[in-house]
């Protein structure tokens, strides 16, 4: 979270805790509402309240406190690695681990992983999550890239804000989507009364997620997912939205007998190499507990 330049906010009328917390779901409210009454945060270059109403053009800035950045140690913990380069490294992350460091996660992430591979990670991008630009859910599984450089995270982090790298999930859902086709605009915040979850929140920021179903089971469907924007948990939350929770997903009501968890994979991923303009995609395919899940069900008749 810690920011080197201000962050511009694009809303008005959202509370200070509540804009920090959408921008990082790994942090509770709470612990932001702490950093906030511990100085760590600036509003137009003063201290705040979390409660402080934003409007369109307002200057955030905030420092992690010192000791966040000394917990990023590296270690040595398996690492798929599908590609690298000089400067970027493409990862192929397991379901159940965390990307980076955070409350109640000190070490064993993919972070702590990658620094002992590429120990000049440490120095790219924001101290708290290195060399990261985009994250997937602890129990989410499939691809991300990383970047190794400065070159190559400013040149990632631009992609990124203009949504040109392409993501693309498979996802199991409970149901058969009506119409098989189409495209979820919902805004998505912190839910008002579980801070644990997301919801579809009138004050929220946009979302956007493009679905396609790509084949029918009995009480099933397996779904192509691209999310337009990056909004924390938003394929889960807008399937469930739907009506269709992603398969699995206790959090989001798709709770099912054969699934320990949410069966949403990043299959494929693309983005152009730093520096030069040469675009390249990776795909990967299911793990084995979702390609186990999938025998399980039966054919849509």
């Amino acid at each position: 979270m810690t920011s080197p330049v201000p962050l511009i906010c694009s809303t008005t009328g959202e509370r200070l805790d509540n804009y920090l917390a959408h921008l990082r779901g790994d942090l509770s409210r709470s612990y932001i509402q702490k950093l906030i009454h511990l100085g760590h945060v600036l509003l137009n270059g003063h201290t705040a309240r979390p409660s402080t109403r934003l409007a369109i053009g307002d200057q955030v800035q905030v420092h992690l406190p010192e000791t966040q950045a000394q917990e990023l140690a590296p270690e040595t913990l398996p690492l798929d690695v599908v590609y690298q380069d000089d400067h970027v490294v493409v990862v192929n992350k397991p379901a159940g681990l965390t990307v980076h460091p955070g409350p109640g996660h000190t070490h064993g992430t993919l972070v702590n992983a990658l620094l002992s591979h590429y120990p000049e990670m440490k120095e790219v991008g924001e101290p708290s999550r290195p060399g990261l630009v985009h994250r997937l859910d602890a129990d989410t599984s499939g691809l991300m890239v990383v970047a190794r450089t400065p070159l190559a995270y400013e040149s990632l982090s631009r992609q990124m804000r203009s949504r040109t790298i392409t993501k693309v999930y498979l996802a199991l859902v409970r149901g058969h989507p009506t119409p098989p086709e189409g495209v979820i605009e919902a805004p998505i915040a912190r839910h008002p009364r579980d801070r644990q979850r997301m919801g579809i929140v009138a004050e929220g920021r946009q979302a956007s997620t493009y679905y396609s179903t790509t084949k029918l089971f009995n009480g099933f469907a397996l779904l192509k997912v691209k999310p337009h924007t990056g909004r924390t948990h938003q394929i889960r939350v807008h399937m469930a939205a739907l009506g269709h929770p992603v398969a699995g997903d206790a959090k989001y009501g798709g709770r099912v007998p054969f699934l320990r968890r949410q069966f949403l994979h990043a299959y494929r991923l693309g983005f152009d190499l730093t520096p030069a303009t040469t675009h390249m995609e990776f795909t990967s395919a299911l793990p084995q507990d979702l390609e186990d899940a999938i025998s399980t069900l039966e054919p849509n008749p």
